[in-house]
């Protein structure tokens, strides 16, 4: 946290003495201008404060620290802006324009790159909070595979509190207790966090208790909600009849927000098949010259409201591939057929796969309605017919050629966690999120893991 304030305060200061360094604007009083800018650290920290943008809920993981930093950029620029025309103040408007976008935007770049350098410590067992679990069986065994996938969130599990249970350990955690020594637990072990899952044992009351009992130990109370794939805007905490009722909002699938989709889509598409056009003819080029058949290769699948269309890739493998079903193991998840070393793939085809460059030409099924830049994989129609009732959700938005699944591990996935990145994609989707993913694509793609 010390050098997360000390990296913001660096950031103003820097974009400061660049300012001064620049000169100052013809129209501004240049005797105000030095004392203006010396300030701007102190003002950005204050600012940044009053966002709160330096409380941990908000901060490691997730948009909305970022979001704070933004909002502190817009509610600095509005007051110096009522301030100078309440005042009638000279405030040099060069200085304000460049001086605090460039203040916010070197602020972001340093909490990235400080939010990546946790991560990796985190990754290398450092900087970890402590955890306690307590549930049932099932609600903790999903849990703690879940933390222990995602070890850059900083969850360290020690043990978990069960039910009257005589059992020593469960999915190798040590059982520390029951539900009623919780408290007792955290003294004894100096647990940092206590996550709660959902628990006929822990009604209302009992977890009022709890939370009560923790505000004398050093360990921060965590409920996961039954309804665990809904976040961000979607759910609201709202009084009503003297109780606080966790709202949950429809999910907005149709209307401006699905329209305002729609041509971002189109537009983007068009514009990066515009771009991408003299790297789209040198893999056709390569593709053409490496192997005899096609350039390209269609494939059936099942879009929006389970209608079909025919999705267009460049070729990665030898011709009529898909008529020959190679014999060996499947290293998929169980529904989705994968090999890592597939004998049809051609030696182009690899590094195609690799670098997601085989799915350029899907940028025309965007432009056509057909896929949304993000959004659930879009399945094959034999895959489909093994889906469960939860998995028809994915129907109600467009599939992506990026997604969830592109950004977390691709064909590394399990099958659960497919379900889990498709449903949680759809029930959340907003045009920010999508924002989200398509930056965190470049990355995946860069670094190839899961592609094959």
């Amino acid at each position: 946290m010390r050098r997360l304030i000390a990296g913001d305060l660096l950031c103003a200061l820097v974009v400061a003495v660049l300012t001064l360094w620049l000169g100052p604007d013809p129209a501004a009083d240049s005797a105000v201008l030095p004392g203006l800018a010396l300030l701007v650290p102190l003002v950005w920290l204050t600012a940044m404060s009053v966002a709160r943008s330096y409380e941990q809920r908000f901060l490691w993981d997730g948009p909305e620290e970022f979001r704070r930093v933004f909002f502190a950029t817009v509610m600095l620029l509005a007051t110096i802006g009522t301030v100078s025309w309440g005042l009638r103040l000279e405030v040099a408007r060069g200085f304000v324009v460049v001086t605090l976008p460039l203040t916010c935007a070197l602020t972001l770049i340093h909490r990235y790159g400080q939010r990546k350098l946790l991560h990796r410590q985190r990754r290398l067992g450092r900087a970890l909070q402590t955890t306690l679990l307590v549930g049932h069986r099932k609600g903790i065994l999903a849990l703690h595979e879940q933390l222990r996938r995602e070890t850059h969130h900083g969850y360290r599990v020690v043990g978990c509190c069960l039910p009257a249970s005589e059992d020593r350990s469960f999915d190798g955690l040590p059982v520390l207790g029951h539900l009623d020594e919780v408290v007792r637990i955290v003294e004894l072990y100096e647990v940092d966090t206590v996550a709660v899952l959902p628990t006929p044992e822990l009604d209302g009351g009992a977890l009022r208790r709890l939370g009560w009992d923790l505000e004398g130990t050093r360990a921060e109370l965590l409920l996961a909600p039954a309804v665990t794939e809904l976040a961000g805007p979607r759910v609201r905490i709202r009084p009503s009849c003297g109780l606080p009722l966790l709202h949950v909002e429809r999910p907005e699938l149709r209307g401006v927000r699905r329209l305002v989709k729609a041509s971002f889509d189109r537009s983007a598409a068009l514009l990066g098949l515009l771009l991408l056009l003299p790297a789209l003819l040198a893999i056709a080029v390569a593709v053409k010259s490496t192997s005899p058949g096609p350039v390209l290769f269609r494939q059936q699948r099942v879009g929006r409201d389970g209608q079909e269309f025919g999705m267009i890739k460049f070729r990665t493998m030898v011709a009529d591939a898909d008529l020959v079903h190679p014999v060996g193991g499947d290293d998929g998840n169980g529904v989705l057929f994968k090999l890592r070393l597939d004998p049809r793939v051609t030696s182009i085809g690899r590094f195609l796969r690799r670098h997601s460059l085989d799915e350029l030409p899907q940028l025309v099924n965007v432009l056509r309605g057909e896929m949304s830049l993000v959004g659930p994989r879009p399945p094959l129609p034999h895959e489909v017919a093994r889906y469960g009732a939860d998995m028809q959700r994915r129907f109600l938005v467009k599939p992506g050629l990026t997604g969830l699944w592109q950004v977390s591990g691709r064909s590394n996935l399990s099958w659960d966690d497919s379900v889990r990145m498709d449903l949680r994609y759809v029930e959340n989707w907003s045009l920010t999120f999508d924002l989200m993913i398509l930056g965190q694509t470049l990355r995946a793609v860069l670094r190839g893991e899961g592609a094959y």
